[in-house]
């Protein structure tokens, strides 16, 4: 029986992209390039608070990108509490409360959108639902775009199993995560997903015309 990946994965944004939904990818593995390292209760505080610092962000930038069976990559913007902005392959799509605005070829189309579809951007580790289960241990520190970042090996059984690695800024808010896994076509495939743009007032979301 294979068990679904993070809920920030291709499946959401095929969603998005209007594509047909595909089989889950295989349970997720950690990333080959680092060892596991013990879990401590100081880096699952650690980890916790920092996802608490994003739920509670108005704006970000994220980018998302999928390297091996199935590549994409796209970007998105947020701005609190419900509009989305996301630039795919096939267009840019737009959320705004329950309403996609989906942009293809010059032309736009409001599509009625479940309220809960984006819930996972908000919250990829799914702390609300695992916090019992979690267990996290520090890697080390890593430079990402010439910034320091804690990184740390993050683990949950519940709702679903899930391992991947989560990179933690100087100011407590995540940086970057990223796991691996093999497809169910027997290809592996990493997913690395990074945030920046923190709070930013400059990001803006409106109704696309």
């Amino acid at each position: 029986m294979k068990r679904r990946p993070p809920a920030f994965s291709v499946a959401a944004l095929c969603l998005l992209a209007a594509c047909q939904p595909e089989a889950p990818p295989a349970p997720v593995t950690p990333a080959p390039t680092a060892t596991s390292p013990a879990p401590t209760a100081d880096a699952v505080q650690e980890v916790k608070a920092s996802m608490n610092r994003f739920l509670s962000a108005r704006s970000f930038h994220a980018r998302m990108a999928v390297e091996g069976g199935r590549p994409m990559t796209s970007e998105m913007d947020y701005v609190a509490p419900d509009r989305y902005r996301i630039l795919l392959p096939v267009g840019t799509q737009t959320v705004i409360g329950d309403t996609l605005y989906m942009q293809v070829q010059g032309r736009v189309t409001q599509v009625p959108l479940p309220k809960e579809t984006l819930a996972p951007w908000r919250d990829p580790l799914k702390l609300q639902q695992s916090q019992a289960g979690l267990s996290a241990g520090r890697i080390g520190t890593d430079t990402i775009e010439g910034q320091a970042a804690s990184r740390s090996r993050v683990r949950h059984a519940l709702p679903e199993s899930v391992v991947f690695d989560y990179w933690i800024g100087t100011d407590g808010l995540p940086m970057q995560l990223r796991h691996a896994g093999t497809g169910d076509d027997g290809q592996p495939y990493t997913m690395l997903q990074t945030y920046s743009r923190y709070n930013d007032p400059t990001i803006t979301i409106d109704v696309p015309r």
